[in-house]
């Protein structure tokens, strides 16, 4: 199964990215799915978190209030909407996706929680 990350770029600071994910398969369907960040000589940082049922959310508390995770089941997209961005929001982005399961409200913070990767898109906010 394959992440396709889309929508990083570079940004003045207090603007908005939204990024996408999109999953090459359905079989995703059912799994949580996640954004992490990451920066060189850094361990690679939870930011969002959805379960498959799109109704449990979960944010680091760096982002929460201004960074929004969402879902498109018809779609087989997820979505990070990134608002009132801030320099240190620099990272590399990737989305990541749980293995399927029965527990439709479950999500998950940790790198090992997750079998599928993006392969990463850069966001830059200047300041």
């Amino acid at each position: 199964v394959e992440l396709i990350e889309s929508g990083g770029g570079l940004v003045q600071a207090g603007g908005s990215l939204r990024l996408s994910c999109t999953a090459s398969r359905r079989t995703l369907v059912n799994a949580a799915m996640g954004w992490f960040r990451h920066l060189p000589g850094q361990e690679r940082d939870f930011i969002a978190a959805i379960s498959w049922g799109g109704g449990t959310t979960e944010y680091a508390d760096s982002v929460k209030g201004r960074f929004t995770i969402s879902r498109d089941h018809a779609k087989n997209t997820m979505s990070l909407q990134m608002n009132s961005l801030k320099p240190e929001d620099t990272a590399v982005y990737y989305c990541a996706a749980h293995r399927p399961d029965l527990n439709s409200g479950a999500v998950y913070h940790n790198t090992y929680d997750y079998g599928f990767w993006g392969q990463g898109i850069q966001v830059t906010v200047s300041s």
